[in-house]
């Protein structure tokens, strides 16, 4: 790999940091501006983020600050992916967040100033997010993931009623005391890495110079850094049993915003741990045993879950509990057909999750409910938003040709091909469990008879087309993805042979 400095990787974090600030600080900026700049600011990062991918399937590796920033095929993939699902969420929040509405929620007095601290804080919610994603620097990677934190709980309590505060206390209060245990890991490791000898100055802080030298870690040191990572990212990627943050979150947000934790946020979460703990793997191969048994009791948990729940944003939320133990088992692996699936699965889950909570917040838009017993026969009014909520569920429960299918049929292929049947089986069976809770829930709400107390059907209409164009454009990617998973191949092998270090 050939290594060039360059500047992009720095812009593309702070752009959305630098952007932020005028929404929040300046009172009278004018509205159309909040709601541009958002979308704005997701394209550019999108469009740096398919350049840095084009610079690393070239074989070179972007570093910045001396190489404080560092972007190798893994890192672009995450870039992308956050800035496609940010482009979605902020085209979707124009006509989701109406001053109308928001005034009827809130008030008149506060409406405005609350739209103007959503944008921002939605601007630097990405600007933390991407951040995370190109640090080098192993206690930076910790403090952009709590910097995630605190943009976003603000995000969750929004609305500023009861539900939202009480989602908003628990949200921040649950991430903030388990990714301290991150914090220690991080720290355990950079002093570890110094006290090898073989690090000179902040060398010992970064991710690609510890690699070098963990081997000469000490296991009991090893062992306790590795469990306080797992404990501290896992608690911020949703990972069971480190989840009870999750669905209230979820579910409290303005759907924009859970779009964004769902796609993306708990994805980086999860990027940051398999980014420290696997270069523990040469040396500690049993550590990729224990992380796919949590990745199947997540997978098993969050389903049965989801499979108790009448409210539709918690039911998606506790499906993507389920589905974060897919992506963990596959990249936890540490080979590369392993790594491949749960990369792609990550890739996946966040186009048709991210489609899901967009369909379900259309159905809160136009019916005010967002109860499955509440709702019924919304087909014929809002043929769009069912058909791509129709289309999210067989992708996320694997259909065929569907993108889902692919990456999941992966992950079983690399469980069984390295002698775990047990987490195969434990995979396929929560898979079945998924088709039967999307496909019923989709059913019900979609085409099943109305609720004697829904909204009365000439009321419901579909939403309009600033609303349902994201819903489109994911689903028409996660058809894309399905039919030609070439696509996306280049970008994931390169990103999967990144963490793959326990053979094929």
């Amino acid at each position: 790999m050939v290594t060039e400095t360059s500047m992009i990787p720095a812009i593309t974090f702070l752009l959305p940091i630098v952007a932020g600030a005028p929404v929040l600080l300046w009172k009278r900026i004018d509205r159309r501006f909040q709601q541009g700049l958002p979308i704005l600011t997701a394209a550019l990062v999108t469009a740096m983020g398919t350049w840095m991918a084009y610079k690393v399937l070239g074989g070179v590796v972007l570093t910045t600050w001396n190489n404080e920033l560092r972007v190798d095929a893994l890192s672009a993939l995450m870039v992308v992916v956050i800035g496609v699902i940010a482009l979605a969420a902020s085209v979707y929040s124009v006509r989701y967040l109406r001053l109308e509405g928001l005034i009827q929620r809130v008030g008149e007095d506060a409406a405005a100033r609350r739209t103007r601290i959503f944008y921002g804080l939605l601007l630097w919610f990405f600007g933390t997010m991407l951040w995370g994603c190109v640090t080098n620097n192993v206690v930076m990677l910790y403090v952009a993931i709590e910097a995630t934190t605190l943009t976003s709980g603000l995000l969750v309590a929004f609305y500023w009623d009861r539900r939202a505060l009480e989602a908003g206390y628990k949200y921040l209060m649950l991430l903030t005391i388990g990714i301290t245990f991150a914090l220690f890991g991080c720290v355990l490791i950079y002093a570890a890495a110094a006290a090898t000898k073989q690090l000179s100055g902040g060398n010992a802080l970064l991710i690609s110079e510890v690699r070098r030298v963990v081997r000469l870690i000490p296991g009991g040191t090893a062992a306790l850094a590795i469990a306080f990572l797992v404990i501290g990212f896992g608690t911020k990627a949703g990972i069971a049993p480190f989840h009870f943050w999750l669905p209230d979150a979820h579910a409290e947000a303005p759907t924009p915003v859970s779009a964004l934790l769902s796609g993306v946020m708990i994805k980086m979460a999860l990027y940051a741990m398999v980014r420290t703990v696997s270069i523990f793997y040469p040396s500690w191969p049993q550590v990729s045993v224990f992380l796919v048994a949590l990745g199947a009791f997540t997978m098993v948990l969050g389903i049965v879950m989801a499979m108790t729940q009448d409210d539709l944003k918690r039911l998606l939320a506790y499906s993507s509990v389920s589905q974060m133990g897919y992506v963990l088992a596959g990249v936890g692996l540490g080979t590369y057909l392993g790594c491949y699936g749960g990369l792609y699965h990550l890739l996946n889950h966040a186009l048709y999750k991210s489609m899901l909570f967009l369909s379900v917040g259309a159905v809160i838009h136009a019916t005010g409910a967002r109860r499955i017993t509440e709702l019924g026969g919304l087909r014929h009014r809002m043929p769009i938003t069912s058909g791509c909520f129709l289309l999210g569920a067989l992708a996320i429960a694997g259909f065929p040709p569907l993108n889902g299918f692919w990456s999941k049929l992966t992950i079983y292929l690399a469980l069984a091909k390295a002698g775990l049947w047990w987490a195969a089986i434990i995979a396929v069976a929560a898979g079945i469990l998924t088709m039967a809770v999307m496909v019923r829930a989709g059913v019900r709400v979609f085409w099943g008879e109305p609720h004697a107390s829904a909204v009365p059907e000439p009321d419901v209409r579909e939403v309009p087309a600033v609303m349902w164009l994201p819903m489109v454009t994911l689903g028409a990617l996660c058809l894309l993805l399905g039919v030609y998973p070439q696509v996306a191949y280049p970008l994931l092998d390169r990103a999967a042979a990144v963490l793959a270090t326990l053979g094929a």
